[in-house]
Order: C-alpha cells, then structure tokens, then sequence
C-alpha cells in the first residue's frame, strides 16, 4: 500500500512540476492575453471551446494539464488519509489541495491583470503547492525509524547478547 501512494505522490509532484514549467512558458507567450478577459472560455473557433490559434492553443493546453493536475493532487490527498501514512504527510498533502483553488483563481487573474503582480501570486501560489507536494513525497518514501535503532536492530541486539554501550 504504501509503494502505490509513493509512486502516486511521486508522480503527482513531477506533474505539478511540469505544470509549471508549461505555466512559466505559457505566461512567458503571453497567452493567457489570447483569451481576451473571456475567463473560463478563451478566444475560439467554435464558441470559444477550441483554440483558434497557437496562443489560445497554449493556454487550454496549459488549463488542460492543469486539470488532470488537480485531480491527481485531489487523489493524493485521499490516498494519504485514507491510508496509514503520518499526519505530516496527511497535512502537506492537505496543503496542496487547500491551495489548488486560489491557484485556480489567481490563474483567471493573470487572464484579467496581466501583470507581474498576478503573475507573481499565480506562481507563488504553484510552488506553495511544490513544496507541499516535495514534503509529502520526500516524507512518504522515508524508512520508519530513520536516524534511530529499529525494533529489529535492538532485538538482534538481545539475542546476541551484546549490549548498546559495547
């Protein structure tokens, strides 16, 4: 159970890491600008829907694996309370999905005020979600009693005979 949550965290945190390298290059294109202050839809062909041009093709891409990046931190947050994981792994991953919707709307945000302030908070708001993510997975894949004897170092101790101070 707990190799399925590592590489379920694992993955979750590479993607959201690749969400914002897509967001940095996506902002970086100005694309959000394709969608001319139309948020949730953006500028299209067919009713707004699909991407009329390489910017507007950008930014739903970018809101396409953003969506898939949600579920999968929705998913990890659930895979760690519902396991037997520890309370800091259940809080950071709890972090991360506290924060995905003011992620959201501070990305609907650098749509309407293009500018470095928002996006400066949509980006700060994605690495408070990194680093919670990092947390929970660095922490998922520690051994139990790292940095201490283990119960089966102290057992193999007794049937020895050595003792601790030897």
């Amino acid at each position: 159970m707990k190799l399925r949550f590592r590489h379920l965290a694992f993955g979750t945190t590479g993607l959201t890491f690749g969400l914002i390298l897509l967001g940095v290059y996506t902002g970086a294109m100005g694309a959000g600008l394709a969608c001319a202050g139309r948020w949730p839809l953006c500028d299209g062909a067919v009713f707004g829907l699909f991407p009329a041009n390489w910017p507007s093709f950008i930014e739903w891409f970018h809101r396409f694996v953003a969506m898939i990046t949600g579920f999968a931190i929705l998913g990890t947050t659930v895979a760690a309370w519902r396991g037997d994981h520890e309370r800091r792994i259940r809080y950071a991953s709890a972090v991360a999905l506290a924060v995905l919707p003011v992620q959201v709307l501070l990305g609907a945000n650098t749509i309407f005020n293009f500018g470095v302030i928002a996006q400066v908070a949509h980006h700060a708001a994605a690495l408070t979600i990194l680093v919670a993510l990092v947390a929970a997975t660095a922490w998922g894949f520690e051994e139990p009693g790292v940095g201490t004897a283990s119960r089966s170092d102290a057992d193999a101790t007794v049937e020895t005979g050595a003792r601790a101070d030897d």
